[in-house]
C-alpha cells in the first residue's frame, strides 16, 4: 500500500501516455466520490478496484504525474485530486463551442459537467432557422457561418461536433480553420484533422455494435 503523498513537478502533458492520460478523469472520480463519502486517506488498491485497475498499474501513473508515497499510508484524498485537476488542466476555465443543437447537442448543453468551474459554454451553432435564435442553457444559438465573427476575440477551447455524419468534416475544418485545436465528435462517421488538432470521436452505435457482440456471446455461452 502506497502511503506518504509528495507532489513532484507536474510533467509536460505531451510526455504521459495516451492510456495514462485517459485513465486520470476516471481517478479524478473516484477520488471525488471518495471525497463525498467523507474519505480523507486512500491506498492504491482501493483507487485501483474503484477504476478496474491493477495497483501497480496505478502506482505507476502517479508516479509518472510526480505522486510518490512510501507504505502504511493512504494518499490524502482532497490533495491527490486537487492535483490532478491541475495536471488535467481543470484549473482554469474552459470554454465549450458546441455546433448542432439538436436533441443530442442540446442534451450536452445542458449537461451537469458543464456548469462547472472548470468548463462554460462560449458558443452554440446550428444551421435550422428554427433552432438558431432560440436560447438553450442561457446561451443563444448562432448561425453557424457567423462562426468567425462570433469567436473572434473569444477562440473556444474546444469544439463540440453533434452535428448529422454528412456535415461533420465540414464543421470540422471550419472549426480548425478559426483556430480550435481541441474537437469532440459525436457523428457517426470517419473524419480527418490535421497533427497539431486533439480530436476525440464518441459514436454511439459503434460502442451499441461492440454490447451487441459480448451480449451475443454472454447469451451463446449461457
Amino acid at each position: 500500500m502506497h502511503g506518504h503523498y509528495d507532489a513532484a513537478p507536474q510533467p509536460e502533458p505531451a510526455a504521459l501516455a495516451p492510456a495514462t492520460v485517459q485513465r486520470m478523469p476516471q481517478y479524478l472520480r473516484a477520488l471525488g466520490d471518495l471525497e463525498n463519502q467523507g474519505a480523507r486517506t486512500v491506498s492504491s488498491e482501493v483507487l485501483a478496484d474503484l477504476i478496474g485497475v491493477n495497483s501497480s498499474m496505478v502506482r505507476k501513473d502517479l508516479s509518472l504525474l510526480g505522486f510518490t508515497g512510501t507504505r502504511g499510508r493512504g494518499y490524502p484524498v482532497a490533495t491527490l485530486a486537487s492535483q490532478l485537476e491541475e495536471a488535467l488542466g481543470l484549473t482554469q476555465s474552459r470554454s465549450i463551442a458546441i455546433v448542432g443543437i439538436g436533441h443530442l447537442g442540446t442534451a450536452l448543453a445542458n449537461h451537469p459537467g458543464f456548469i462547472t468551474r472548470s468548463f462554460s459554454i462560449g458558443g452554440l451553432f446550428d444551421v435550422n432557422p428554427a433552432v438558431v435564435g432560440t436560447t438553450v442553457a442561457g446561451s443563444r444559438v448562432r448561425h453557424f457561418e457567423d462562426l468567425e465573427s462570433v469567436v473572434q476575440g473569444a477562440l473556444p477551447d474546444i469544439g463540440v461536433v453533434a452535428t448529422p455524419p454528412n456535415a461533420a468534416q465540414y464543421v470540422i475544418d471550419r472549426l480548425v480553420t478559426v483556430g480550435v485545436r481541441s474537437i469532440l465528435c459525436f457523428a457517426s462517421t470517419t473524419v480527418q484533422v490535421p497533427p497539431q488538432v486533439n480530436l476525440r470521436s464518441v459514436d454511439l452505435s459503434h460502442e451499441l455494435q461492440i454490447l451487441a457482440f459480448y451480449n451475443r456471446s454472454f447469451k451463446a455461452g449461457s
